[in-house]
């Protein structure tokens, strides 16, 4: 297997990381905090970073401030939401859920969802695409 890392851009110039590989580590505290020291976390009510990317899978750490919302929409894919800080609504059309530290939830594919943080929160979200 080929390792694979992202380019920097101009957000993270120093953003090298490894996406890809027989083996990746990942530090989620160390990605939080550059997530709230980025502009974009200043800037706006969210921030994320994709942390692991293959063929059939994706990682994105996602930071939401207090009463940010994701809209509607759906994943190609099945989806998994863990909250690693913080409290978040997860809702599709026929139910609604709170999730927080240390919870977390499935969905299947091509289900319309949202998320809204109730508090600062931070949370995996883990898809895999159907292949």
């Amino acid at each position: 297997m080929k390792k694979k890392s992202n380019d920097a851009t101009p957000q993270r110039p120093e953003g090298e990381r490894t996406l890809d590989g027989p083996l990746v580590e990942m530090n989620l505290v160390t990605f939080i905090n550059q997530i709230k020291e980025e502009s974009t976390w200043m800037d706006s009510d969210r921030n994320s970073i994709t942390i692991f990317k293959s063929d059939v899978m994706r990682i994105v750490l996602i930071g939401l401030h207090p009463h940010a919302e994701l809209k509607p929409h759906k994943a190609n894919g099945t989806i998994s939401v863990q909250v690693l800080e913080g409290k978040i609504t997860f809702a599709t059309e026929s139910q609604s859920t709170q999730i927080e530290k240390g919870q977390m939830i499935v969905l299947h594919q091509n289900i319309t969802h949202s998320v809204k943080a109730l508090t600062e929160s931070f949370f995996l979200l883990t898809l895999v695409m159907k292949q």
